[in-house]
């Protein structure tokens, strides 16, 4: 009896060391997602400076002069510009120097940026300093993303890339909010104070699946148990990573013209490349990011009334930064599919609300008050941020495949950064040529298109490992000659 008392107390001390060590996976996990979300909380940071910058260095100089319509459509979206070349160079740097080393780079960079930023003066200077914003802006969809794929499990993945999402908001209404009550230099000084924290970069391990793509398998092994643990489920996902990868890597070729047709062809490829380019399009078009740079000049324009203005904005960035976390912690809950599609129908529905309210108080039908119009661009604010604003690179991350991930990410970046850029230089355009009304009636429509397609063609990611996904796309199934070979590679060099 004593004998059993002391194994029933042995299993019971294991089990508790066991749920111990559990949680040191996550919180290494943690800290690498928490030094991605801080850059982007910068990022965020500098997109949301303009809105209120702008504003403040025209009553300085008291003269609207100070600061052109021109050069305030570029104060707003130059970064977009700048980020596209960045993403081809931060893509080839991933796929040479490592995941590591070019979050190194960007962090670096972002110190940089704000120091140029905070000495800036006048409206040129800070266009400048916004062209070194490219940089980060770029790392948002290239680097930021693949980082916290590759470096998290399953169970936290989607969780993770929904919070870095929903930073990028929150950095926009931290800026808002400053700009609103402060001097403008308070911004970058802010983004200096968050930009130390990413330096935690240098105790990260090199991501496990760059290593995997190099053929080091025992330093991947180490990384990958290093940041996962070494439960069933990661030794698993670890099995299932080298298997994928002996198969590549014996797979290779050189590059050439044939080589690149027949890949284009690819249903591995081409399906995840086209859902990731209808998810940065809908995420353009449901009008929201518009909103939120723009939203001073469109809520004046609505009520005529400057405080109302400032008001508006704050409440529609709480609003959204508030619906983003929520939607972090229903994603954790319900299917990608379910919260996207359902959350994008409501968005939708009232983009052609308020589409028809400003028709009717332009013809004069009905009066407009300040307070239904704030009422009905916070309801819209909540759906869109629920889904599509957090979900779009969120998925966007888990369906790249592993083995043409440099070719998809650079695609998709340069796409996602010229739509942003675009949207937001011609937008003051869009606001003459089309009225409020007609703009939101052309954002309706427009998302309307992208979740059609959403529905029709995306495949449901939630808690699955990358490997999974991979093979839900590919043409066949892997064969049992590649799969003998792979155990055999695997046995040799002891892992299996």
């Amino acid at each position: 009896m004593e004998c059993q008392y002391k194994e029933i107390i042995e299993i019971e001390n294991k089990k508790k060391i066991f749920k111990k060590c559990q949680w040191v996976p996550f919180f290494r996990q943690l800290l690498v997602s928490s030094g991605v979300w801080v850059v982007y909380f910068g990022t965020g940071l500098c997109m949301g400076a303009p809105t209120v910058l702008i504003p403040q260095l025209r009553r300085e100089a008291n003269s609207t002069d100070a600061v052109s319509p021109e050069m305030a459509s570029w104060l707003s979206s130059i970064f977009g510009y700048t980020a596209i070349p960045w993403v081809f160079i931060l893509s080839g740097l991933m796929k040479l120097i490592g995941r590591k080393k070019t979050f190194t780079l960007v962090t670096l960079n972002s110190i940089a940026m704000f120091v140029a930023f905070y000495i800036s003066n006048n409206a040129n200077q800070l266009l400048y300093s916004e062209i070194l914003q490219g940089m980060t802006h770029g790392s948002s969809v290239t680097v930021s993303v693949i980082v916290i794929s590759e470096y998290t499990s399953p169970r936290y993945r989607g969780l993770f890339l929904t919070i870095k999402s929903a930073t990028l908001l929150w950095g926009m209404w931290a800026s808002n909010t400053i700009g609103a009550f402060f001097h403008w230099k308070y911004i970058p000084m802010c983004g200096m104070i968050c930009s130390i924290f990413p330096l935690t970069v240098f105790i990260w391990p090199e991501s496990p699946y760059w290593l995997a793509t190099k053929g080091r398998y025992d330093e991947c092994a180490a990384a990958h148990r290093w940041l996962k643990g070494s439960d069933p489920d990661s030794e698993k996902e670890l099995e299932t990573l080298m298997d994928s990868q002996i198969k590549t890597i014996k797979q290779e070729r050189k590059v050439s013209l044939s080589l690149i047709l027949k890949t284009v062809k690819l249903k591995e490829f081409y399906k995840p490349l086209l859902l990731s380019l209808l998810m940065a399009g809908q995420y353009h078009f449901s009008g929201k990011f518009v909103c939120s740079i723009y939203s001073i000049e469109i809520i004046k324009r609505i009520t005529k009334n400057d405080s109302a203005a400032y008001m508006g904005m704050l409440i529609l960035d709480g609003v959204t930064v508030f619906s983003m976390y929520i939607g972090c912690g229903i994603a954790k809950v319900l299917k990608r599919r379910t919260l996207l599609l359902n959350s994008s129908a409501v968005g939708i529905l009232f983009l052609f609300i308020i589409s028809g309210y400003l028709y009717s108080v332009k013809l004069q039908l009905i009066e407009e008050n300040k307070y239904v119009s704030i009422f009905l661009l916070s309801c819209f604010s909540l759906s869109i941020s629920l889904g599509p604003m957090i979900m779009a690179t969120s998925i966007y991350g888990e369906l790249v495949p592993l083995r043409f991930k440099s070719s998809c990410v650079i695609t998709i970046a340069v796409v996602f950064n010229a739509l942003h850029a675009t949207l937001l230089k011609g937008s003051p355009y869009i606001f003459k040529t089309l009225g409020l009304h007609g703009m939101f009636l052309f954002y309706g429509i427009s998302a309307s298109i992208f979740t059609i397609l959403i529905y029709k063609y995306l495949p449901e990611t939630k808690d699955k490992t990358l490997q999974e996904i991979e093979e839900y796309f590919k043409d066949d199934k892997t064969e049992v000659k590649e799969k003998l070979f792979v155990k055999d590679e695997l046995r040799h060099l002891g892992y299996v």
